[in-house]
């Protein structure tokens, strides 16, 4: 753990109306808010956001624990490397690359010293560093299960990007290492730390207006090659499915509340003439059926521009987000209008989450077992739209991310 300046807290705190932080802070945000124009909290704002003691007293002390990442692709560079400058109980202070190239680059822009440098072959001598607490694994989906394995046996606590892996079996073989090392492990499934989408939780779940009927999911854009890997099935494990589908299966489980009993799905066609989509699908449309007899119709696309939503019909009333899904900003409306809930860094918000797990021992609310559940989940699809078939889900991990008072 490193020191840090706390400074930025106070300053921000006077700029935050009463009003504004007491209604953040029942959305249960997990963390602090950080705006897309800077920090919105303070000592009191961690208070009020549910860290714990220790994370108090870390704060407090200066300290943060230190993340490493493994793979400098566009999301550690876009995403996890920004957003580390931001969190206030973790930072930047390591990097796992196979390009030398990115080196200098990345030790020269983040401060980053020699001996936390590390390529695929020397990755195993991160167990002889304390400065490293915490492994975060951005690399294609063929590696996810190695690399978080090999870190757990480390001795070090894991974030695994989406979808966990390839298989259901990796996935328990992921569970049990860090249950055998007795380390902290989490997925990157940054939206159950956002806000808009922790207000369609408490809607949903607590049938805010009345159960739900029908949800409708979409996420899809066209793909143009920027990662070549995406498309390559022996490393990505399939095409939109996993890469974007994965939101909406995500979205209508914690939005419902429920896992679904069974699923129908069917492949979109593939455009003429597109060398992509030789390994994986272009596009798949399934439906989830529930217990209760609503659905979820869901669609995702490499091949076509799609909405981008999560939506809620119930007896009562709907509510919508559009865009749902993407970095930028979220919008949601209800039946009583828009939901005027500020915007956020989403993947600090998750990484001070699950740094908050660590210093207080506290189960993380997006464990392997979740990542397990949809990877299970995005199988029964693949079954679905490959056999013509209704597959039922009854077998599949039954986890929730459950709402509370958010």
């Amino acid at each position: 753990m490193k020191t840090f300046d706390n400074t930025s807290f106070s300053s921000a705190s006077a700029s935050t109306s009463r009003r504004d932080f007491l209604r953040h802070a029942s959305l249960g945000l997990g963390g602090i808010l950080l705006g897309t124009s800077g920090l919105a909290g303070s000592l009191s704002g961690l208070e009020a956001n549910s860290f714990g003691p220790a994370s108090l007293e870390a704060w407090q002390a200066g300290k943060q624990l230190n993340v490493a990442l493994v793979g400098l692709g566009k999301y550690s560079t876009g995403q996890l490397a920004p957003a580390l400058q931001e969190t206030k109980l973790c930072r930047l202070a390591g990097i796992v690359t196979g390009s030398p190239e990115k080196v200098p680059v990345w030790k020269a822009k983040y401060n980053i010293p020699d001996k936390n440098v590390y390529d695929y072959k020397s990755f195993d001598r991160i167990v002889d560093n304390p400065d490293i607490d915490i492994v975060y694994v951005v690399l294609p989906i063929a590696m996810h299960a190695e690399y978080t394995i090999r870190a757990l046996q480390a001795g070090k606590h894991v974030i695994c990007e989406k979808p966990m892996a390839m298989t259901p079996a990796e996935c328990r073989q992921m569970i049990d290492a860090a249950k055998k090392a007795n380390k902290k492990f989490s997925i990157g499934y940054r939206l159950h730390f956002e806000p808009h989408h922790q207000e369609v939780m408490r809607l949903g779940q607590k049938e805010i207006y009345g159960p739900i009927k029908r949800l409708v999911a979409d996420n899809g854009y066209v793909f143009s090659n920027d990662t070549p890997w995406r498309v390559d099935k022996e490393l990505a494990g399939g095409g939109p499915l996993v890469d974007l589908g994965i939101y909406c299966v995500q979205g209508v489980v914690y939005t419902k509340g429920q896992i679904p009993a069974s699923v129908t799905a069917k492949f979109a066609p593939k455009p003429a003439n597109n060398q992509y989509f030789k390994e994986v699908e272009a596009g798949v449309n399934w439906q989830f059926q529930f217990a209760d007899g609503s659905v979820a119709d869901c669609r995702t696309s490499y091949a076509e521009s799609l909405p981008n939503r999560l939506q809620a019909e119930a007896a009562k009333g709907k509510f919508e987000l559009s865009p749902a899904f993407g970095y930028g900003g979220i919008k949601g409306t209800t039946s009583k209008g828009p939901m005027n809930i500020q915007n956020v860094n989403q993947q600090a918000l998750q990484m001070d989450n699950f740094a908050d797990c660590i210093l207080n021992n506290k189960p993380t609310r997006v464990p392997g077992e979740m990542g397990l559940r949809d990877v299970q989940l995005m199988a029964a699809i693949y079954r679905a739209a490959e056999t013509g078939q209704k597959v039922s889900t009854k077998d599949v991990q039954n986890i929730i991310d459950r709402t509370n008072s958010r």
